[in-house]
Order: structure tokens, then sequence, then C-alpha cells
């Protein structure tokens, strides 16, 4: 019952692609991310994927469907067995919701990050 500062929140760390949970909301982990680059293709076979721009521009690649591209307060959820990826061309600051323990690498056989809780 204690308010988080999304901002101080990502100031803690500069990493890429580095989901830090900043709070559980039922068994979902809320994270705040930073993007830059683009991630490989994947998919999550049991769950969608939430992601709320708070500073920058992703686009959202996807293997059968138009790109979407989405700026601060835009948000994106793609359906869960959609293959995708998220891309900036500039450092992007984001909010994540997923289910606990999902790995933010869904099936690309990279190495999924740790989510360390901050």
């Amino acid at each position: 019952m204690q308010k988080v500062n999304l901002a101080e929140k990502l100031a803690m760390f500069s990493s890429h692609w580095d989901p830090h949970v900043v709070a559980s909301y039922n068994d979902n982990d809320v994270m705040v991310v930073k993007f830059k680059g683009e991630f490989p293709f994947h998919k999550h076979d049991t769950t969608d994927d939430f992601f709320f721009v708070l500073q920058g521009e992703v686009t959202m690649e996807y293997e059968a469907h138009d790109p979407v591209t989405f700026g601060p307060g835009e948000l994106v959820v793609v359906p869960k067995g959609v293959v995708h990826r998220p891309k900036a061309a500039e450092e992007v600051k984001v909010l994540l919701i997923e289910p606990k323990g999902e790995p933010n690498s869904g099936d690309s056989g990279q190495v999924p990050a740790p989510k360390p809780h901050i």
C-alpha cells in the first residue's frame, strides 16, 4: 500500500532488455524496462504480452501483421501465440505486466532476463 515512482525505479539501472519488477498485481509482475535496438522474434503460448510506453517510441513488429508504432501514454497488447518483436531506434522506457515466472524471451531461444525486484 505504498506508491511506486517509476522514474526513480528506471534511474536505478541502465541496461536494455532487462525488466525490473517494481510491484506485484495478483499473480502478475509489474515491471519497468529500457529498450534500444531490436529484440528477437518470439511468442508466448499461454499469455498475452502487455507494453505501455512511458517515454520514447516503440515499433512492434509482427510475423503475420503490419507493424504498430506507439509512444508515451500508448499501449499494445500482443495476444498469446502471436509472433512479435519490439524494437526502438532510440532508448525507450516501458511498463510491462506479465504473469510471475513468464520468461521475457518467450520461445526465441534467448536466455531470459532474471527480472530482479527493485
